[in-house]
């Protein structure tokens, strides 16, 4: 059994290691501007995957941040739609769902 510290630690652990990613995308879509058509064509095309992870990063973020905040609050592993508790086979899986399994579909 996972406590809120414990939850409240992976969250903050998987935190840093998205921050760390996006700043790592970020720099390397900073470094492409090549002179060549081709060479800027395939730049191009990989920075179009390197903002997809950028973006998916960043989602991830903003729910860890408000698990985050939940935890704070004193709300975590309650669903924020109907108020009963989460249960801790999904938040082992997705410690930052605000839903049970109900009202998540």
């Amino acid at each position: 059994m996972t406590t809120t510290a414990g939850y409240k630690a992976k969250l903050t652990a998987r935190r840093a290691e998205l921050v760390e990613r996006s700043e790592e995308v970020d720099a390397e879509l900073d470094t492409h501007n090549s002179k060549d058509w081709e060479e800027l064509a395939t730049e191009r095309e990989t920075d179009e995957v390197l903002e997809g992870l950028g973006n998916s990063a960043a989602a991830e973020i903003t729910r860890i941040d408000a698990a985050l905040k939940r935890i704070e609050a004193g709300e975590f592993g309650y669903c924020v739609t109907c108020g009963d508790e989460i249960s801790e086979a999904r938040l082992e899986l997705v410690p930052y769902t605000p839903f049970c399994r109900k009202c998540a579909k």
